[in-house]
């Protein structure tokens, strides 16, 4: 088995990919358990906004690749364009740049760590990790803890959240007039609830399926609640809408914000669509007086201040390549297991031969003195036949090679 990390992100596939790829977190256990049934040893998966990985341990990669494209019912064909495929190292390397924040639309942001390691622990419920992935996050972990501590990537970089607030500054100017609406009662909304709330604008609103939920946000950020479906009612009210929800399908459709235009007498609208697949459809942006924007279009906005990320990013890169070096020394060494044990087994069973040997001779009167010599000799023999047979059977360069393995492995001094 090897392992792989196949997936899609920001930097491979536009959001019409990624949104075809993403996984509902709450169907995640379900299609961890169908994935390991009969296309991989062990298995996890990371769904964002920005990318879909299968962290895999498999035969090759194509079984698991094979099936993210029939779980999700689109032609591989199409799909593969989009697709990386990262074997060992290169897949050790990606999973610490991950969990850092370095491989991030948004420079060493922090969010993704909390959705890595709330990935590994839908896997490790579902039962579809193994030796091999259980030890690949924990050290995943270590090492972004490690960036984390003993680097600036953090301190340096600029959020989703903090980027959404820049944006509607940009429309508004001072959005302390403004009316907000947050679609959905995730980490990413509470977070983007926190950064508006902090620019006091002149009100704000949580849509949510449950109330209970929404309220609980609402309360921490001075806000009102409002029940989901009752948002056609009065989506005309918000200059400011952010949306972040699980949804499979769009929750703003095109018709609910013509006629919201039309009641606000084209007073502009700022939208931020956060979520993969999209809560918005795309068609709004094509309406007059809407600014629609998606994780996509965050782009430029988070590139400010860059080069204070990209230098603390150098120091996280050298931490990130030692780890690696350290996880494959581990790898190889768990590789060798099996041989190990096979060689001690058949030492074991030599020696209890042996010795069942010479309990006979002593049964029988021989001498203590002249069993034991019999049996260190038996022994001796036995474990430098292979060794030495093979010795004598290569020539040449093989020759050469066996050689210095055998004096390396039995520590002969010249």
């Amino acid at each position: 088995m090897q392992l792989f990390v196949i997936g899609v992100n920001h930097t491979t596939a536009p959001i019409q990919i990624r949104e075809n790829v993403a996984f509902n977190s709450e169907h995640l256990a379900g299609a961890l358990r169908e994935l390991t049934t009969h296309d991989a040893a062990e298995a996890a998966i990371l769904s964002t906004c920005n990318r879909t990985e299968l962290y895999c341990s498999a035969d090759n990669p194509e079984k698991p690749l094979r099936w993210l494209s029939q779980y999700h019912q689109l032609d591989l064909a199409q799909l593969q364009p989009y697709i990386y495929t990262l074997p060992d190292d290169a897949a050790v390397k990606h999973a610490f740049r991950v969990a850092s924040g370095l491989d991030s639309m948004v420079l060493g942001e922090a969010q993704i760590l909390g959705q890595f390691k709330q990935s590994v622990k839908i896997a490790q419920d579902a039962g579809t990790l193994g030796s091999l992935l259980h030890k690949l996050f924990q050290r995943t972990f270590e090492v972004a803890k490690e960036v984390r501590t003993d680097t600036d990537l953090g301190a340096s970089s600029i959020s989703m959240a903090a980027a959404a607030v820049k944006l509607a500054q940009r429309i508004f100017g001072d959005i302390r007039e403004q009316k907000v609406l947050f679609i959905g009662a995730g980490e990413m909304i509470e977070l983007c609830a926190e950064h508006f709330a902090t620019q006091k604008p002149k009100s704000m609103t949580v849509a949510n399926r449950t109330l209970e939920r929404g309220a609980a946000l609402a309360e921490k950020i001075g806000g009102q609640a409002i029940y989901l479906h009752d948002l056609p009612d009065c989506f005309a009210e918000f200059d400011i809408v952010i949306t972040s929800t699980a949804s499979q399908l769009p929750i703003v459709g095109l018709g609910m914000v013509e006629r919201a235009i039309k009641a606000r007498r084209h007073r502009p609208v700022f939208m931020v669509d956060l979520a993969v697949p999209r809560d918005i459809e795309a068609e709004v942006a094509d309406l007059d007086d809407v600014f629609l924007y998606t994780v996509d279009d965050l782009a430029q906005v988070v590139s400010d201040g860059m080069i204070n990320r990209q230098e603390a990013a150098q120091d996280a890169e050298l931490i990130v390549t030692a780890r690696v070096a350290h996880f494959m020394q581990w790898l190889k060494k768990r590789d060798a297991v099996p041989t190990i044990k096979a060689l001690r087994d058949q030492a074991e069973h030599t020696r209890l031969a042996e010795l069942e040997k010479a309990m006979k001779l002593m049964q029988k009167g021989e001498s203590p003195e002249k069993v034991l010599e019999a049996l260190s000799n038996a022994l001796t023999n036995k474990f430098l036949h292979a060794p030495s047979h093979a010795l004598n059977q290569t020539h040449g360069e093989e020759h050469a090679k066996l050689d210095q393995a055998i004096k390396q492995l039995y520590q002969i001094k010249p």
